[in-house]
């Protein structure tokens, strides 16, 4: 049996490749939407894609299932968790598929896959048990999607926080409860492999290691271990759940509706700083600047959003871009394709142009007009609070502000400000920090895009709480 973990850094996600040698045939579990990545593995190893599957309707990325459809290739999906949550693009289509239930079963050449049930993270997740039938005809391994991950369970949550369906997140959890009773009655040496890994907001505790053990997760993953009655699980599952970025929501419904066909990747033109400039204004289109913070806040095309090429990229931007816009970037030439799968696995697809930070910089040189965003550190804060017509905005996660915070700050975590911004003040001069200053440097520039009066602050903000003395009960 041939078996490969791929992982995406950026989404902390892992698919995996299965094939039978001797057959010649594999199958890709939980594919993004480049599907093409995962061809050319499959031909390096003399393998061909017969089949894929996904454990779930996905909320941090889009599904390659479509895509794959569209090439002919049979793709299996669930067929749980009622009439909401469904995979409509596939009912009635013509595409070469099957939808799956508790216990189902199929094979791709001498691997067989059963179908486990695995509520609690959405209502139709199955995992699968893989057995190598050409060795054993029992189950080595289980492919748990966001059902169990290294160290933690996959969040009950996001029905409720990120997708808006009001009441269901004490209930998710419940079911959630259910389903790991159900995975304790499953042999200690089956192999473990996840969804995701550490990063992965779909979580609060995955670790980093790629791979485990059920027995192994039994005895030491944090929330099973909390699993010793329902309401202790509940409370435990749903206490510091991270907010979710907000394009979780479009990943729900594209992915339930149908993603739409790809096809090809983009190709963005290669474009002068003059042109992109004017092509923002006569489309309303959006600038993602990809610069470190510190180069970006002394000088910008003015409206530009702020998210270099890390491990946040896919959340700042698909938190802070619609999904209809256009999209031109500042960055350099060998980065583009990166940034176009990092865009494209999130449903933003409109990437028209691209030029380079040495361009801007040239731009720059030669006269053009760029903008500055005024930078202070914490002790420029204690003075400016003193005075009237100023607003000091947190934009950490709710679990790192309830453990200390300036007693007249407001907070909203980075991920959700664009469908807060009404709740900020725009008659006042907005001070913007975080921990360090990282997320409050994309949030200061999409603050900026959307017409506030931005101080960005770039300082840490843990010696400055405990100088204070501030703790989560002011």
């Amino acid at each position: 049996m041939f078996f490969q973990q791929i992982f995406e850094e950026k989404l902390a996600q892992y698919a995996y490749l299965i094939g039978c040698q001797a057959s010649g045939e594999a199958i890709i579990i939980d594919p993004m939407r480049d599907i093409d990545r995962y061809q050319k593995l499959a031909d390096k190893n003399d393998l061909k894609i017969v089949a894929a599957a996904d454990t779930h309707i996905h909320a941090d990325y889009l599904t390659g299932l479509r895509e794959l459809a569209e090439k002919g290739i049979k793709v299996y999906a669930s067929d749980e968790g009622g009439d909401d949550w469904k995979y409509e693009w596939l009912k009635d289509s013509t595409y070469n598929y099957e939808l799956l239930k508790e216990g189902g079963l199929f094979s791709i050449g001498n691997i067989r896959f059963t179908v486990m049930h695995s509520p609690g993270h959405t209502p139709e997740h199955i995992a699968y048990l893989v057995t190598d039938g050409a060795a054993a005809d029992e189950p080595m391994g289980l492919l748990s999607g966001d059902f169990v991950f290294v160290g933690d369970v996959g969040r009950p949550d996001l029905l409720e926080s990120a997708a808006g369906q009001k009441g269901v997140m004490k209930s998710s959890a419940e079911v959630l409860y259910k389903s790991l009773e159900k995975f304790r009655e499953l042999p200690d040496y089956l192999q473990l492999w996840p969804g995701h890994g550490a990063g992965s907001a779909c979580g609060k505790a995955l670790g980093a290691v790629p791979e485990s053990t059920v027995g192994y997760e039994q005895r030491f993953n944090g929330s099973i271990r909390a699993a010793t009655s329902q309401q202790e699980f509940v409370d435990f599952i749903l206490k510091g759940q991270p907010e979710p970025p907000l394009y979780f929501a479009r990943m729900k419904r594209d992915n339930r509706s149908g993603p739409k066909v790809l096809g090809s990747m983009p190709a963005p033109r290669h474009i002068t700083i003059e042109k992109m400039i004017g092509e923002v204004r006569l489309n309303q289109a959006v600038i993602v600047d990809t610069r470190d913070r510190t180069s970006f806040m002394k000088e910008h095309i003015h409206g530009s959003l702020l998210s270099p090429m890390n491990k946040q990229f896919n959340t700042i931007v698909g938190s802070y871009v619609e999904e209809d816009e256009d999209i031109y970037l500042i960055i350099s030439d060998n980065k583009v394709e990166d940034a176009v799968r990092d865009l494209i696995r999130i449903g933003l697809d409109n990437i028209k142009g691209y030029a380079t930070p040495d361009e801007l910089k040239a731009f720059s040189e030669a006269g053009g007009k760029l903008f500055k965003t005024d930078t202070i550190d914490f002790a420029e804060v204690d003075e400016y609070m003193e005075q009237e017509g100023t607003h000091l905005l947190d934009v950490r996660k709710k679990s790192e502000f309830d453990e200390g915070h300036h007693p007249e700050a407001q907070n909203i975590a980075h991920t959700r400000l664009l469908a807060r911004l009404d709740e900020i003040p725009k008659d006042k001069e907005v001070l913007v920090h975080c921990r360090s200053g990282a997320r409050a440097s994309a949030a200061s520039a999409m603050l900026e895009r959307a017409g506030f009066q931005i101080k960005y602050v770039d300082d840490k903000v843990e010696p400055w709480l405990e100088q204070h003395k501030w703790s989560g009960a002011n």
